[in-house]
């Protein structure tokens, strides 16, 4: 009998061990879903959720102009773009370069021509009329 006695309390408490393991395993279920469902519904979920499906669409279209050799074309236009600005500000720097170096070749002429002008007044000779001495 004693045999007995021993193996009837030993079965009820693994059933019951089994049976409080699997309650407290759907009510920590249950709490999950009600969070999750809570955190769904915020504001701050949508937001997130908004950026990166924006975020995640970005980055596919970016891989797909990858894939089709869009970006090779884009890039080669703004190359190409690019080449041409640098031309187009190399003329206009020649340019200003040209009317740099012509002004400042005129500023010379002139202060070229006043020296002579001086130098001729300096070497003008003198009336003698106005020198008594001779």
């Amino acid at each position: 009998m004693e045999e007995e006695t021993k193996k009837e309390p030993e079965k009820p408490e693994e059933k019951g061990w089994a049976e409080k393991a699997k309650k407290l395993i759907d009510k920590t279920d249950d709490f999950i879903d009600e969070k999750v469902d809570k955190i769904k519904k915020s504001k701050t979920y949508e937001s997130v959720t908004g950026a990166l499906d924006k975020a995640e669409d970005y980055v596919e279209d970016k891989i797909e102009e990858v894939k089709s050799g869009e970006a090779k074309e884009k890039l080669k236009s703004f190359a190409e773009k690019a080449e041409d600005e640098a031309k187009e500000k190399l003329s206009r720097a020649k340019e200003f370069g040209r009317k740099v170096a012509a002004r400042t070749a005129d500023k010379l002429d002139d202060l070229a021509e006043n020296i002579r002008n001086k130098s001729k007044e300096d070497k003008e000779p003198e009336d003698p009329k106005d020198n008594p001495q001779t």
